[in-house]
């Protein structure tokens, strides 16, 4: 049987479903299907409005435990999201950050293995290492990664995360996808630190709380290194061309068999997409082209340095708070050591290539740079001034 988005049977497990995309997931497959979820995650409010959801199951636990780890790999599909990402804890937790990030997963796809699920791992852009200003676009299947020196704590969370990548790939007879986010950025991301979370949240929710807070915005080395930022709406719609052009053929073969049985479809042929109004489709024919496959997920049209986000947030902030941008303390440059402490490294450039994603899903990215970063400070604002 193929399981369509009105099959009311079907449940997918979300791991993390608690965090940033894992909120935005649950909320989508509730709204575009009829399926159930298994939710796991250690904390769940962000989810406040969904806990007495019926067609909702949540489970306060940690991938540590294998009970939890053989459960989740009895739903047919498991979307893993749980993962240590807070770029201060690279420096200062590694270890931990390092077992967050492969032994836990790995213990998951050895799960999903044994019971035939598909396991869709979220994995990073970080795994594309320490890339130069000049770094052209990072290709899912042939760029090469260099990471910085092993003093270098700061990569132990993408040294981890290609780690568990290649293990997943190696694993016999397990369906898998890893989908590799660049930058998602929206509602409910990271953390207020001192409110609701401890520590340095990623850049965005940075410098959204000195914005508020009316600091300074901190520019780490100047600022100087660029980013692709993306609507975690693309990402999510990312998201559901997967499934619909995966879920025909993730269902159709038993374990053991080769991820296409069952499932002749051409690679990039009949798949879900987007129409010519960029209207996602759903229910189209299977694509098999999809499994052993990571997919870059960002928006290369979004590409901004740090010291550019900077003052286009502060505009930004100036538009939703009714003042003069002026009235706003100027940036100021740091150090990476000074503001993360010893350890710290950095990638100058990230590109993603999405023409995989294009060719097998007929998916792009679409949400412009300004639209994300207003609708993620908005929500911010409003949330933290309350």
């Amino acid at each position: 049987m193929t399981p369509r988005f009105d099959d009311s049977s079907f449940t997918v497990a979300i791991v993390g479903c608690g965090g940033f995309i894992g909120s935005h997931l649950l909320d989508a497959v509730l709204e575009r299907t009829r399926w159930r979820v298994f939710g796991v995650d250690l904390d769940f409010y962000r989810l406040q409005h969904r806990l007495n959801h019926e067609r909702c199951e949540f489970l306060c636990a940690d991938l540590a435990d294998p009970a939890v780890v053989e459960r989740i790999a009895q739903f047919p599909l498991v979307v893993n999201l749980a993962a240590i990402c807070t770029p201060s804890r690279y420096m200062g937790e590694a270890c931990e950050v390092i077992r967050s990030n492969y032994d836990h997963p790995a213990a998951l796809a050895e799960a999903c293995a044994k019971s035939g699920a598909w396991l869709v791992h979220f994995s990073t852009s970080e795994i594309y290492g320490k890339t130069a200003a000049d770094s052209g676009e990072l290709v899912e299947d042939s760029t090469p990664a260099v990471f910085g020196p092993v003093t270098a704590s700061r990569w132990s969370y993408a040294t981890a995360k290609l780690l568990a990548e290649r293990y997943i790939a190696g694993l016999p007879g397990l369906r898998w996808t890893v989908v590799r986010p660049f930058n998602f950025v929206g509602p409910y991301m990271d953390f207020m630190p001192g409110v609701d979370g401890e520590g340095i949240p990623r850049v965005l929710a940075n410098f959204s709380t000195a914005l508020l807070r009316g600091e300074p915005l901190k520019l780490v080395n100047g600022g100087k290194a660029k980013r692709c930022f993306t609507s975690v709406h693309d990402a999510i719609d990312f998201l559901f061309a997967l499934f619909d052009a995966g879920l025909g053929c993730a269902l159709s073969f038993g374990v053991g068999d080769s991820p296409d049985a069952g499932c002749k479809t051409a690679a990039g042929a009949g798949h879900s997409g987007r129409n010519a109004a960029g209207v996602l489709k759903v229910g189209a024919a299977p694509n098999a082209g999809v499994f052993s496959q990571a997919f870059n997920v960002g928006n290369p049209e979004n590409e901004v340095s740090i010291a550019e986000l900077a003052q286009k947030m502060r505009t930004i902030f100036a538009k939703v708070r009714g003042v003069d941008v002026s009235s706003l303390p100027e940036p100021q440059s740091v150090s990476g050591e000074e503001y993360y402490g010893a350890g710290y490294d950095d990638s100058m450039r990230r590109m993603p290539s999405v023409a995989k994603a294009e060719r097998l899903l007929g998916f792009r990215a679409r949400i412009p740079l300004d639209t994300a970063l207003e609708e993620s400070l908005s929500w911010f604002v409003k949330h933290y001034s309350v």
